[in-house]
């Protein structure tokens, strides 16, 4: 039974997760934008708005949305080590390595902001706000389908779904006339 309560937290935790990275890097196109407005003190009090908020979400929905998932997914393993014996769950494994490796990124972009160095302009903050999208994607592949899921398949089906991700992008930009 407890299992059950682990899983259903795991669960709001990595949705909570993935809404604060979206939110996150959606900041960092309003921060980078900043730099458009008309004078210097409205760019700084943008700057600095948008900083604040970029630290809080990090702080406060970020980092512990990520510790709860980790923790109920490492306390589900301990309940039932079944899953270290099959395949589907090396690869989400991995994959929220990588999503781990995504979120401590996000902080040293937040620093890097804070520090008036703008590592991407807008555009490419936008692509970047997609990249979640791929992890949940394939996070609810992996976690529906299982063993029956050939990875090479689904490895081909994320890879195009952002391929098509990024033409959408593209287009967008092109019909905001940037």
């Amino acid at each position: 039974m407890a299992l059950f309560y682990f899983k259903a937290f795991h669960i709001v935790g990595a949705v909570a997760w993935f809404a604060g990275l979206f939110y996150l890097v959606r900041m960092f196109v309003y921060h980078v934008e900043a730099e458009q407005k008309p004078t210097p003190e409205l760019r700084e009090a943008f700057k600095a708005q948008f900083n604040l908020m970029e630290w809080r979400a990090y702080k406060i929905i970020c980092n512990p949305a990520m510790m709860l998932t980790w923790t109920c997914g490492l306390t589900m393993t301990l309940l039932n080590p079944g899953y270290w014996q099959m395949g589907w769950f090396h690869v989400k494994l991995a994959i929220l390595i990588l999503l781990t490796v995504y979120h401590l990124w996000c902080k040293r972009i937040i620093v890097q902001l804070e520090q008036g160095k703008n590592p991407f302009d807008s555009f490419q903050f936008r692509l970047l706000n997609e990249l979640p999208t791929l992890f949940l994607v394939s996070i609810a592949l992996l976690a529906v389908l299982r063993d029956t899921l050939n990875f090479l398949y689904a490895f081909g089906g994320v890879l195009a779904f952002g391929v098509l991700l990024f033409m959408f992008a593209k287009a967008y930009k092109k019909r905001r006339g940037g």
